[in-house]
């Protein structure tokens, strides 16, 4: 069964979601107030650059986004000319958000787009007398697109003919909004990835949804209200959700570039400055006889485990995988089965190639939001940009929950704390926040660096011959304050 944890930190919302208990996808929201996937702007295009056949477009934010133009569009666009687009990346390094001269509006039965006029139906959809009922039944608006998600296979079509007519209604607001605004503004957009995620995922298979905010608990029941198979929960403990349930650990695990198989192979995830490369290899999977099948049945579980580390790890761009070598066409062909069964569903647009005369795969997958790594590593200042570290933010979240795994009761008040020598100067350049993040503003904290291969260490002091050992690392009450 599926289930949903939903945590909400400040302005960092992270969404996990497990399928018979493991974990499949894991979203990360900031509250940046930039322009996020989704969003429907009013723009005006500032400049237009033939060469690159580019545009860039004020849509209202500190920096302009930027559109590909066709070759028709180049002649009829000009400086000043307003548009009505659609975000599809977000900005990045510096750089504006792409967007796109259709939208679309989602819906939970169904998506209205602008890019085309015809009624498609999800890959999921088999059962072609659904489709045929569904073309009969279902009145669908003249020139605006209509594809039917997976859900409404299993709906109710006044449901369905309900949300196509109100999203409709949506799409005539969107157009008459952009007709009567004077400047560049969002006219469309949902304020929290957790209504797609939402919409996404809730069906037959899911079990559960636990939350740890009010407003997300709000949302959460708004959208269940005439829903009566998935269990709402609200979680009140200071303790992170995710660290409660052990998230927390699987997140970090991301970090680690290898990852073993059931069956004793493992894979290597690297990456490069123009691809994600992805070696697999046998392992302690050697007993067989039959290398050819050996090979297979680790290729096929690694393709497996590819395609979910893939989207855990939202990983974008190009990806080569090095499989173990197989002769049999018919092995090669069990393995891209694997890979394209193991996408479905995917949130980002990938495409899967076939094997080339070197043995290997290559995948193409759309980037949409940052990938793992851009959430919990920054730069490292001491290797100049060349190798990464966990954020310092971060780290200050895995110290708390360990404080307060340790302080269930609230009575120990001192605890010693080692962090990397590496933070040394960026902890005691503001001590106050370093204590305030770690909610320690009412314990005694003693803290010293060291140069060792982990992060940070907390130890509880439960007896005074233990405080006496670090008492000279004591965080002094001005230090705090």
């Amino acid at each position: 069964m599926r289930e949903i944890y939903i945590e909400k930190r400040n302005d960092l919302r992270r969404i996990a979601i497990k399928e018979v208990n493991i974990l499949t996808e894991c979203f990360i929201e900031e509250e940046t107030f930039e322009p996020i996937p989704g969003e429907i702007y009013k723009g005006i295009i500032k400049n237009i650059v033939p060469g690159i056949k580019s545009a860039f477009v004020d849509i209202g934010h500190k920096n302009n986004a930027y559109m590909s133009l066709s070759e028709s569009e180049l002649k009829i666009l000009k400086k000043g000319s307003e548009v009505l687009v659609e975000v599809v990346k977000e900005e990045l390094n510096g750089k504006g958000a792409k967007v796109i001269k259709t939208f679309s509006i989602p819906g939970k039965y169904v998506v209205l787009e602008t890019a085309n006029t015809k009624r498609v139906f999800s890959r999921k959809i088999k059962n072609q007398e659904v489709i045929k009922t569904l073309k009969e039944v279902i009145k669908t608006p003249e020139g605006i697109g209509i594809t039917f998600r997976t859900n409404s296979q299993f709906a109710k079509h006044e449901d369905i003919q309900e949300e196509i007519d109100r999203l409709y209604k949506e799409y005539e607001r969107i157009v008459r909004d952009f007709k009567y605004s004077i400047r560049p503004c969002k006219l469309f957009g949902e304020s929290s990835i957790i209504y797609k995620v939402l919409r996404d995922n809730i069906n037959s298979k899911t079990s559960k949804i636990i939350v740890d905010s009010k407003e997300d608990y709000e949302i959460c029941k708004e959208y269940l209200k005439e829903i009566n198979t998935v269990d709402l929960e609200f979680y009140g403990e200071a303790r992170t959700l995710f660290d409660f349930y052990g998230i927390e650990k699987e997140i970090l695990s991301l970090r680690n570039n290898k990852v073993n198989l059931k069956c004793g192979g493992y894979i290597i995830i690297e990456k490069t400055e123009a691809m994600y490369v992805i070696d697999v290899n046998s392992g302690k999977h050697v007993t067989g006889r039959n290398i050819e099948k050996t090979a297979e049945e680790t290729n096929v579980e690694a393709a497996k485990e590819i395609a979910r580390q893939v989207k855990l790890r939202n990983l974008a761009g190009i990806i080569v995988v090095d499989f173990i070598d197989m002769k049999k066409k018919e092995s090669k062909e069990c393995v891209i089965k694997a890979l394209n069964s193991s996408f479905i569903g995917d949130r980002n647009k990938s495409k899967i190639f076939d094997f080339t005369e070197l043995n290997l795969i290559q995948i193409s997958r759309m980037r949409k939001g940052k990938s793992i790594y851009e959430h919990i590593e920054e730069e490292c200042p001491l290797c100049k940009g060349h190798g990464k570290r966990l954020k310092l933010s971060y780290i200050y979240l895995l110290i708390k929950n360990e404080i307060l795994k340790s302080n269930v009761e609230g009575k120990i008040k001192d605890f010693h704390i080692e962090i990397n020598e590496e933070y040394k100067e960026a902890v005691n350049g503001n001590m106050f926040e370093f204590i305030k993040e770690i909610g320690a503003l009412d314990l005694n904290i003693y803290l010293n660096f060291k140069d060792f291969s982990e992060y940070y260490k907390v130890e509880a002091l439960l007896f005074n011959n233990q405080i006496d050992n670090v008492k000279e690392y004591l965080v002094k009450v001005i230090e705090k304050y």
